[in-house]
């Protein structure tokens, strides 16, 4: 059988971490756990298992997944963040790879749950995730936050059955914090890359964004919870273009 590692990144994730780790304790040969030097007890849950705890600082979401992944022991490498656990399915189909695994990455489907609720739909299911993957066949890029892992040219992937359970948020005013705060980190990220956008297009987006996943990628049948889900997604492609016009008049300014 092939020895896995699990890597997870951390931050202030007391609610969320006993139960990430839980989750992964029967298909792991190794935990490695990432830290950004959080203030509440994540250190102290992390350390009642058996674990490697490790404090690094922050420098973004990509950046951070592969320094974790540099620090695992085996080739094969399970990521995840510390708000996401496997599924029992997931848990089943991680064993098999681990028994009899034919590629370099494999995909998984991510179910989000909002407020108690599970989304179905809203662009936010099926989510697919690559997060089992050999360590030597790719790495994380993507652009802050929506880190994503890339393989090499050349590599195979493949998918497995069962959900990644990702408890985005309690409340929906944490999930908008969360947004906002991302919605700056994605500005920046585009402003480094010279991206620039009109206020038309601002508007344009943002409704795009909107209809997009209510209607097309079938929000409404989400009930209440869809038009608030794709409402707040439509809010985070509004506050990151405008953060970024923001960041580009105060460039031609200086």
């Amino acid at each position: 059988m092939t020895p896995l590692s699990v890597v997870i990144i951390t931050f202030n994730e007391e609610k969320n971490i006993g139960k990430c780790l839980d989750s992964v304790t029967a298909v792991a040969d190794e935990i490695v756990v990432v830290d950004g030097f959080s203030t509440d007890r994540t250190k102290e849950i992390c350390e009642s298992y058996s674990v490697r705890f490790v404090e690094h600082i922050f420098e973004g979401h990509k950046e951070q997944k592969n320094f974790a992944v540099s620090l695992s022991t085996h080739q094969l490498v399970l990521s995840l963040d510390a708000d996401e656990c496997l599924s029992p399915e997931l848990r089943q189909s991680i064993l098999s790879v681990k028994n009899n695994g034919r590629h370099d990455g494999y995909f998984m489907n991510r179910l989000t749950c909002f407020c108690g609720q599970w989304v179905h739909h809203s662009g936010w299911y099926p989510d697919r995730k690559l997060r089992l993957f050999n360590k030597y066949k790719g790495t994380f890029g993507g652009t802050n936050p929506h880190d994503k892992f890339e393989l090499l040219p050349k590599t195979s992937s493949g998918w497995i059955s069962g959900d990644l359970l990702h408890y985005t948020a309690e409340s929906e005013s944490a999930y908008r914090e969360k947004m906002k705060r991302y919605a700056a980190i994605a500005a920046d990220e585009m402003y480094l890359q010279k991206r620039k956008i009109t206020l038309l297009m601002v508007y344009v987006k943002t409704l795009a964004a909107f209809l997009r996943n209510y209607i097309i990628r079938f929000g409404f049948l989400d009930g209440a919870t869809g038009w608030k889900v794709c409402s707040i997604s439509a809010g985070y492609t509004y506050q990151k273009y405008v953060a970024l016009r923001s960041l580009n008049r105060r460039n031609r300014s200086q």
